[in-house]
């Protein structure tokens, strides 16, 4: 059976090359990056450059790069460090309702420990609306954090105008770039945030490394304790091989980006154009936004997701019905109810996602085959046949 993947925003198949420079640091260079001896000597030198090269590359000092095991546990070190940190100055914090769970889950559970917590409304291609983040900010406003693109529908958000109210009313700005990086050009500095949170996993790298940017001269409060790793702010011992893998992966990403960008986007145009002409009743979510070269989320109206995935999987099709962070979640997702989608809508949504390895042929083969899932399911659905009977 013919195998296409097409969830890449869930996470991305490791490249070649990076798990070849990955392997020394498994079985040659395998002291601690921290040990005095010769050994760990090695071990630092080759963190060190890794640190050097993602430093180079995002146009920002070493000093301002921590590496962490996910973007979750990123994330939650910004949220929660920022929180902690700068508490005395105020308890209230400002994010959107489209937020990844490691955000939406952070800022849910700080309100429990007593901060304040406003979630912005997006429009209805889950762009945030500027305008009422400005009527939002107040005199207690320690932290903004808003992701640069949503993992649902790929829609990008406008990060640098954000960064300048921000900036004019010198609170901190935390910016989620997990599905960003290595995909389209991301450089804190010109974006103006404070933090930025990316992963490893999501452009090619390996999984279980990320990264955190902290600006110099911002303050982050303990969120977890241990030995002096990572400027105390994330202490255990360095994973050597997959800080190595994550920067060959970037480095690969960023020579490659113009070229992977052009491409993902002629495939996802080619593709939704197609099903649209094929499939009736459906709605490509974020369409008229600015989004992500291989993101496309397309809700098939009276069907449920689960069943279009398990549908497509059985095809050797994969894709997702949501967040990879949910998805044992069956309720309806925040990100498109918040767009203003139905609830029975947002249930049949599936996010089609594409990479670097993605074909021509291979979309082809899924535009075969999904109108006969999608039409499969709904002649079974009784939802589309009171459709077809009140039409």
């Amino acid at each position: 059976m013919r195998r296409v993947y097409l969830d890449n925003n869930a996470t991305t198949k490791t490249d070649e090359k990076v798990l070849e420079a990955m392997l020394p640091y498994f079985s040659e260079v395998y002291g601690n990056a921290h040990s005095m001896h010769s050994f760990g000597q090695e071990a630092g030198k080759a963190l060190d450059l890794a640190r050097k090269t993602i430093a180079e590359i995002l146009k920002i000092e070493k000093s301002e790069l921590i590496f962490v095991g996910t973007g979750v546990e990123g994330n939650n070190l910004a949220v929660r460090g920022i929180a902690r940190a700068y508490k005395r100055r105020g308890n209230h914090i400002i994010t959107s309702a489209i937020e990844h769970p490691g955000v939406k889950n952070t800022c849910e559970d700080l309100e429990r420990e007593g901060f304040e917590v406003t979630y912005l409304p997006v429009d209805e291609n889950g762009v945030i609306k500027v305008e009422e983040l400005k009527k939002a900010i107040k005199r207690e406003t320690i932290l903004v954090t808003l992701m640069h693109a949503n993992n649902e529908t790929g829609v990008i958000q406008p990060i640098e105008e954000i960064a300048k109210i921000t900036k004019e009313n010198k609170i901190i700005f935390h910016t989620d770039a997990v599905q960003t990086m290595g995909k389209i050009p991301v450089y804190p500095k010109e974006l103006g945030v404070d933090l930025m949170t990316f992963s490893g996993h999501k452009f090619n790298g390996p999984k279980g490394i990320a990264g955190l940017y902290i600006r110099n001269g911002v303050r982050i409060g303990k969120v977890i304790t241990g030995g002096g790793q990572e400027r105390k702010i994330r202490p255990g011992t360095s994973n050597l091989p997959g800080i190595v893998g994550m920067a060959t992966a970037l480095k690969l990403a960023t020579t490659n980006m113009e070229e992977n960008i052009k491409k993902e986007t002629e495939l996802r145009d080619f593709f939704e154009s197609e099903m649209v002409k094929r499939i009736p009743e459906i709605k490509i979510n974020g369409k008229d936004a600015n989004r992500l070269p291989g993101t496309s989320s397309i809700s098939f109206k009276y069907l449920e997701g689960e069943s279009i995935l398990l549908g497509l999987d059985y095809k050797g099709i994969a894709v997702s019905s949501g967040s990879a962070c949910s998805s044992a979640d069956l309720e309806a997702s925040h990100v498109l109810l918040a767009m203003g989608l139905e609830v029975v809508d947002a249930h049949g949504t599936i996010r089609f996602s594409l990479g670097k390895y993605n074909t021509r042929e291979e979309i082809e083969y899924v535009l075969e085959e999904v109108p006969k899932v999608i039409e499969k399911l709904r002649m079974i659905s009784p939802l589309w046949n009171e459709y077809q009977l009140n039409k």
